[in-house]
């Protein structure tokens, strides 16, 4: 687990097999490193949990740290972010091909504490894409930062995500869910509780939203158990992402830099997943393990 090396060459093993391609840009000058190499070694980094650029390149192996500079490799990383995602989505497809049953809800990602949000400049490069304030119920605290929508399957699988402001109400992120999933049920908490969203959804992709209703409404019905039990994956998904690797310890100063290493951190979970099913031929959200 604490070989650099050697994980980086199981990943462009997994890579080789997707038929990832080297070179994302066309570029004059052939780089030292390849674009696929590059994202190897930011998954790499999220997997071994290194969440400092500095201590990254005092490990990095010789034969790739005299191929780059430091600053050259944290702007190519930013500049692959659409190359990461498809990978990403190449990973996830193959376990998603025949899901039937998906899970949808949030977390917070805090920028600072909430003390200091009126004097934090991070991530306020543009209007629209700078933090805000929002509340968290679940966890009934005030943060300043974004919101991480997600959905996954019953199997933990990651299909989708996307990162939003933190004052936006969840409810919101089903405008999204239209355009990326069909032909299938949804499991989500009280905060997509809608009549309106539901009809919606199911007369137009034929989505059926599941939520659990408030004790106070008309006709009020109790949850089966097993979507109860079946939506606390996401949870379980959202702790690992917390635990591992470290989503809400985020470095960035630029918002481009911070859904740069979001997706990373994604990315990476969704690889330890595909080498656990499809190399290893072990329980797939075994995280903690070796994998090279």
């Amino acid at each position: 687990m604490h070989n650099f090396r050697a994980n980086y060459d199981k990943i462009l093993e997994v890579f080789t097999v997707l038929e990832v391609q080297d070179s994302f840009f066309t570029q004059i000058r052939k780089p030292q490193l390849s674009d696929k190499e590059i994202v190897a070694i930011s998954l790499v980094s999220e997997y071994m949990a290194i969440d400092s650029e500095c201590q990254l390149f005092r490990i990095l192996p010789k034969c790739l740290s005299n191929k780059i500079e430091r600053s050259v490799y944290n702007r190519r990383r930013r500049n692959l972010f659409e190359f990461q995602e498809l990978i990403r989505q190449k990973l996830a497809n193959h376990f998603l091909e025949f899901e039937d049953y998906f899970i949808i809800d949030s977390m917070p990602l805090e920028v600072c504490k909430y003390a200091r949000a009126s004097r934090s400049k991070v991530c306020r490069d543009d209007f629209f894409t700078a933090p805000d304030r929002g509340y968290c119920a679940s966890q009934r605290m005030k943060y300043y930062g974004y919101k991480l929508h997600m959905t996954c399957s019953v199997n933990g699988i990651i299909s989708s995500f996307d990162i939003s402001k933190a004052s936006l109400h969840d409810i919101n992120y089903l405008h999204d869910v239209k355009l990326q999933l069909s032909d299938c049920v949804l499991l989500g908490d009280r905060g997509y509780l809608s009549s309106e969203f539901q009809l919606d959804l199911f007369e137009t992709v034929n989505i059926k939203l599941e939520t659990p209703m408030r004790k106070n409404q008309y006709n009020y019905t109790e949850q089966p158990y097993l979507f109860k039990k079946s939506r606390k994956r996401i949870e379980t998904l959202f702790s690992q992402l917390c635990d591992q690797f470290m989503i809400r310890r985020n470095y960035a100063k630029s918002f481009k830099g911070f859904k740069t290493r979001i997706l990373a951190k994604i990315t990476a979970l969704t690889t330890i997943q595909y080498i656990n099913k499809f190399i290893e031929k072990r329980k797939i959200n075994n995280l903690k393990v070796n994998i090279a």
